[in-house]
């Protein structure tokens, strides 16, 4: 089993985003990092250009991402500039959109509630 697995995004193609529908193929890219699309956990780079938006989904595991540049704002309409980290408990619906365009690291996991503690509140 490897044991580690280093990914220079900035030197690999970004992908057309197929993972909720064709309609988001034209203005959502991703690079899948470590994402496994039978479990839909892992981790991958996220790119919405200017106007894109997600189709409204439900989460059935934890979602999280940082915002590394641009603004995302959420269905709710809190908006998400750089150096922003949200995170989505399982259950949780939403869509995300950007009028100026964003880029993500987003990861996808399950809890493991031998190995993980609630967080804390700040």
């Amino acid at each position: 089993m490897e044991q580690r697995h280093i990914s220079h995004v900035g030197s690999l193609p970004l992908q057309p985003y197929d993972l909720e529908g064709p309609e988001q193929l034209r203005t959502i890219r991703w690079l899948p990092i470590r994402y496994d699309r039978a479990t839909g956990c892992g981790s991958y780079y996220f790119q919405m250009q200017p106007g894109a938006v997600t189709t409204p989904h439900r989460h059935p595991r934890y979602e999280e991402f940082f915002v590394i540049e641009g603004e995302a704002i959420e269905s709710d309409g809190t908006v998400l500039r750089a150096g922003d980290f949200i995170s989505f408990a399982p259950d949780t619906e939403h869509f995300t959109r950007s009028e100026t365009g964003c880029l993500l690291i987003v990861v996808e996991w399950l809890p493991d509630t031998n190995r993980f503690a609630p967080v804390p509140r700040l």
